[in-house]
């Protein structure tokens, strides 16, 4: 009964025409079976995540507002009140941190064997657009939680954008939708994460699986250690003739079990670690905002802060526009030759070098020491060593005038600048206060803005923290 359905299904929609190409390719028998198979799931596995996406997002769509009076509100809502509104949002969250990391390692594999080589020039081409957006995809849904974060994000992108030159202030204000970020630029955003981008990313997917079809699936460089353009083609259909396998089931169910797996640890995820916390709602008063990218956006923050400040304009500017160029044109330049990586010491060491900095910034980026703590406390009284009131009003000031947001004192504070517990051990009070009147590094200088009694008191309090070299001196400052 269920082919006499699927007969009569099938000649009024012509949909085996469609299906049958996809499905019964035949693929390399490397791609089946041993341990290499495992390498081609990640493409799959990527779309996986990006089904994820359009599905919890169309259902979060339903109940979030694009507005700037409504969207917090909104997704507080989805969160803490609509029955299943965590669960979707973490699962959004999570299946957009996996379509990065999937993403990557289908790119990583297809980089380290090679397979962007003819004739596969422009599956790679595909790729990198694909990679651009989903880059974008998480960037814009930062903004739509319409929290300080996500809202200064922007701002500093927008300050970026600005330094190209000949363009840049075009392309600045064509991002925020007009001269400043407000009510045009959630709405943009939100046309771009919702409509725009998946839209793109459906065609260029779409163009990705059909160059998949018609040039067949990349085999391991272990059975095609060169590329010759001339006689690629011919060879390659002899072998797939020969000892090709049918994509179905042969090789998909390696795919369908992997994918099940991500799609069930992001679910997991979602239920114990539950959604992305929203910051406080924007406030345009507040200057004192640190803003930083989701996780797989934190290496190039990380970067941009560590980075010298002569190449400041290299990294912001020219860097990402000179790294799509290359990705964009290797498989152009490099289309021949050899595939495996004893031959390919420099693809490699690029690949090893580039992967292992990206983790190294990542994990600095995810606990950023130069971020100011700005909801750290003041020291309690009680773990004060003196109970003075010089002492105690001084480390009132302390943390008032901002000192505690950079410098740790009694394990609570920033790690910025350095701890100052035992300043009063390493440094004399002459030197403290030079360094504090005029600034010293990157700490700003206070002449102006404390008063020599301020001072006179935070040094009473960093005195009671340590042991001095010497008796405590007033500051005779400003």
């Amino acid at each position: 009964m269920l082919k006499r359905l699927w007969r009569w299904f099938d000649e009024r929609t012509g949909l085996s025409t469609i299906l049958k190409p996809a499905l019964f390719h035949p693929v390399p028998p490397e791609t089946t079976e041993g341990k290499t198979a495992w390498m081609y799931v990640f493409g799959t596995a990527t779309l996986t995540a990006f089904i994820i996406q359009v599905v919890t997002g169309a259902a979060l769509v339903l109940r979030y507002i694009p507005s700037p009076d409504n969207a917090y509100a909104s997704l507080q809502f989805i969160t803490h009140n609509l029955w299943l509104g965590s669960l979707l949002r973490g699962m959004h969250f999570f299946g957009a941190s996996a379509m990065v990391v999937m993403i990557t390692l289908h790119m990583l594999r297809v980089f380290l064997t090679a397979s962007y080589k003819f004739p596969r020039e422009f599956s790679w081409v595909s790729g990198v657009f694909l990679l651009i957006l989903t880059m974008a995809m998480g960037f814009t849904g930062q903004l739509l939680r319409w929290d300080e974060n996500g809202v200064w994000s922007v701002v500093v992108a927008t300050n970026f954008v600005d330094r190209v030159p000949l363009i840049g202030g075009w392309l600045a204000r064509f991002l925020l939708a007009g001269p400043t970020l407000g009510g045009p630029t959630l709405t943009q955003f939100y046309a771009f994460h919702v409509f725009i981008a998946p839209g793109l990313i459906f065609a260029f997917i779409g163009f990705h699986l059909y160059l998949v079809i018609h040039n067949g699936i990349s085999e391991s460089p272990g059975n095609r250690p060169v590329v010759d353009p001339k006689t690629y083609r011919a060879s390659y259909e002899a072998r797939m003739k020969k000892e090709g396998r049918p994509y179905w089931p042969d090789a998909i169910w390696k795919e369908i079990l992997f994918s099940t797996i991500l799609l069930l640890v992001v679910i997991l995820l979602a239920i114990v670690l539950g959604p992305k916390e929203l910051g406080a709602p924007p406030d345009p008063t507040l200057l004192m905002v640190n803003p930083q990218p989701d996780w797989f956006l934190r290496w190039y923050y990380a970067l941009l802060t560590l980075k010298p400040e002569a190449l400041e304009d290299f990294v912001m500017v020219y860097a990402p526009i000179l790294i799509a160029f290359i990705l964009i044109i290797l498989p152009f330049v490099a289309n021949s030759g050899r595939r495996t990586l004893i031959h390919r010491p420099a693809a490699v060491g690029i690949a090893g070098f580039l992967t292992v900095s990206v983790i190294i910034l990542t994990m600095i980026g995810v606990q950023p020491y130069w971020v100011p703590d700005l909801a750290t406390e003041p020291v309690p009284v009680e773990l004060l060593p003196v109970a003075d009131d010089a002492v105690i009003a001084g480390s009132r000031i302390f943390h008032e005038r901002g000192c505690q947001y950079c410098h740790r004192v009694l394990d609570r504070g920033g790690d910025y600048g350095p701890d100052l517990t035992d300043v009063r051990k390493r440094l004399s009070p002459e030197i403290i206060v030079a360094r504090t009147l005029t600034g010293v590094g990157e700490m700003p200088a206070y002449r102006g803005i404390l008063t020599t009694e301020e001072l006179d008191l935070i040094l009473a309090f960093l005195n009671a923290l340590g042991e001095p070299t010497d008796q405590p001196i007033h500051s005779s400052g400003p």
